[in-house]
C-alpha cells in the first residue's frame, strides 16, 4: 500500500540518523507539493532543493525532481540560493573506449600492376596455309598462314600470336549491286576482275583477294563453269597474292564451278568457298584434295551444325586437317552481331581447349555488315529519328567495327570491302599484335599504356 511521505517527514528522518552523505539509493515515487495561499516555506523549501542538489549529482530520479522543482520556483517566483546545471537528459553510464589515432592520408597512392590473366590451353588452333610459291610449286610471291595460336586472340604476352588476322578484298565477274560509299572506290574496275583485284593489292593493301563468281547462278548469266574459270586464271596472272574463290551461292551450281576453278589454279593452293551441308561437299573436297587446296567449312550460326560439317569433311571426305577453315557466319554491327561474336568465341575457346573438331581458323564474311540499312541509307526512315550523320563514314564505320568486334572472338581472316575499314583494321591489328614498333606499339606495352 502506497504511503504519503511529507518533506517535514523525510527531513526529521534524516535529522533523526544524523545522516549526511546518501549514496545508491533510488527514490521511486511522485513528488507532490501542496501550497496554501501565498506563503511558502523558503527554508523547508532551500533545504529540500539543497539536499536534491547533493544527490542529483549521482541519482537519475532525484535530477528530474530537480528541474521539476527549479522550474516551479520560476513560475512561483521564489529566488533560488543557487542555480544548478541540470542536463535535459541523463544517459547510463558508458565505459570508456579507447579511440584509435586518426591515420594520417599517405602522400601518394600504393602503386600497382595490370596483370593480365594467364591461361593454359591444352588444346591449339590449326595452322592453315594459303597460297603458294615458287618453291612450293606454285606462282605466289608469298603465302598467308592463317591459325597457330594456343591462347586467345591478342594475348601476345602470354603466348606468342604467330600469324595475324589477314584481309581480303572481294572481287566479282561482274558489277555487283554495291552501296555508293564502296562503288565509288572501284568504279574505273568494276567491269574488269583482274584490274579489280590489282587495285585491291597495289592500292588498298589487301593480303589477298576473294573472286566470286556470281555470274554463275542460274538466275543471272549463268555462266559456266569453264568460263568463270578463265575468270580465276585472269586473277592469278593479275596479282601474286594467295587467292580465295566463291560460287555465286547457288547449291547445285557451285560444287561444278568451284571444282573447274580448282583445276585451273592446281598448284596455287587457293580457298575453295565454301562447303556447305546442303551442297555437295563431298565433290568440292574431293577437287580440293586432287589438286592442293584448302576448304572453307560454311554453317550458318550454329556450333553444332559447325561441328557436324566439320566431322564429314574430316572423317568422310578425308581432308587434311590443315586445309580447313571455318566460317561460322557473320552478323553485322545491329544485326545479330552479339550473336555472331558469342558463336564464334564458344568455337575458339573449345577449339584451345582441345576441341579436334572445332580447332579450325575461322573466317569472316565482314562485308555483310553493308546489309546494314544503317551503313548505306542516307538517313533513317523513321519519322522523327536523330540524323544519321554522312552515310559515307557512317558505311566504313559499320564494317570496321563489324570486323574488329568479331576478332576479338577469334577471326583469322576478313573478308572486306571499304578500303578506309581495311587500312583500319590493319593498323589495329598490326599495333595490338607489336609489329608497329616503339612506344605501346611494342609486344604487350599497349596494356600499360596511360590514357
Amino acid at each position: 500500500m502506497a504511503k504519503r511521505f511529507t518533506l517535514e517527514d523525510f527531513l526529521a528522518l534524516l535529522k533523526k540518523y544524523d545522516v549526511e552523505v546518501i549514496e545508491d539509493v533510488k527514490i521511486d515515487g511522485d513528488l507532490e507539493i501542496e501550497l496554501e495561499g501565498s506563503a511558502v516555506d523558503l527554508t523547508a523549501f532551500t533545504a529540500l532543493y539543497s539536499l536534491l542538489s547533493e544527490l542529483g549529482n549521482f541519482l537519475y530520479h532525484a535530477n528530474m525532481a530537480l528541474t521539476y522543482m527549479q522550474r516551479l520556483s520560476s513560475m512561483l517566483g521564489i529566488q533560488m540560493p543557487f542555480q544548478l546545471q541540470v542536463p535535459t537528459q541523463i544517459a547510463a553510464p558508458v565505459a570508456k573506449v579507447e579511440v584509435p589515432a586518426k591515420p594520417a592520408i599517405p602522400e601518394k597512392l600504393i602503386e600497382a600492376r595490370f596483370e593480365p590473366a594467364k591461361v593454359e590451353y591444352t588444346g591449339y588452333i590449326e595452322e592453315v596455309v594459303l597460297g603458294a610459291t615458287r618453291a612450293d610449286g606454285g606462282t605466289r610471291d608469298y603465302v598467308i598462314k592463317l591459325g597457330g595460336e594456343k591462347s586467345l586472340p591478342f594475348y601476345i604476352f602470354d603466348k606468342p600470336q604467330p600469324n595475324l588476322p589477314a584481309i581480303a578484298i572481294d572481287v566479282f565477274d561482274r558489277p555487283p549491286a554495291l552501296a555508293k560509299a564502296v562503288k565509288v572506290h572501284y568504279e574505273d574496275v568494276v567491269g574488269s576482275p583482274a584490274e579489280w583485284a590489282k587495285k585491291c593489292v597495289k592500292k588498298f593493301g589487301a593480303d589477298m583477294v576473294t573472286i566470286h563468281l556470281v555470274s554463275t547462278d542460274p538466275l543471272l548469266e549463268n555462266t559456266p563453269a569453264s568460263e568463270a574459270a578463265k575468270v580465276v586464271e585472269d586473277v592469278l596472272q593479275a596479282v601474286k597474292c594467295p587467292i580465295i574463290i566463291g560460287g555465286s551461292g547457288n547449291k547445285d551450281k557451285d560444287p561444278e564451278v568451284l571444282e573447274k576453278a580448282a583445276e585451273v589454279a592446281e598448284g596455287e593452293r587457293v580457298m575453295l568457298a565454301s562447303a556447305t551441308l546442303d551442297t555437295d561437299w563431298q565433290r568440292i573436297c574431293e577437287a580440293a584434295k586432287k589438286y592442293g587446296h584448302v576448304v572453307l567449312s560454311w554453317t550458318q550460326l550454329d556450333i553444332n551444325n559447325q561441328k557436324m560439317l566439320n566431322r564429314y569433311l574430316l572423317k568422310r571426305a578425308n581432308m587434311p586437317r590443315n586445309s580447313i577453315v571455318m566460317d561460322p557466319t557473320t552478323a553485322a554491327l545491329g544485326y545479330g552481331l552479339d550473336y555472331a561474336f558469342t558463336n564464334m568465341e564458344r568455337i575458339r575457346i573449345s577449339g584451345l581447349k582441345g576441341d579436334e573438331e572445332l580447332n579450325f581458323p575461322i573466317s569472316s564474311g565482314t562485308t555483310n555488315a553493308w546489309g546494314a540499312r544503317e551503313a548505306w541509307m542516307t538517313e533513317s526512315p523513321i519519322e522523327g529519328d536523330t540524323p544519321w550523320g554522312p552515310r559515307e563514314l557512317r558505311g566504313p564505320i559499320w564494317e570496321i567495327i563489324t570486323g574488329l568486334t568479331l576478332s576479338l572472338a577469334g577471326v583469322d581472316v576478313f573478308m572486306m570491302m571499304h578500303p578506309l575499314a581495311v587500312a583500319v583494321l590493319k593498323e589495329v591489328f598490326n599495333t595490338l599484335g607489336g609489329k608497329v614498333k616503339g612506344g605501346v606499339a611494342d609486344p604487350g606495352k599497349w596494356i600499360f599504356a596511360e590514357v
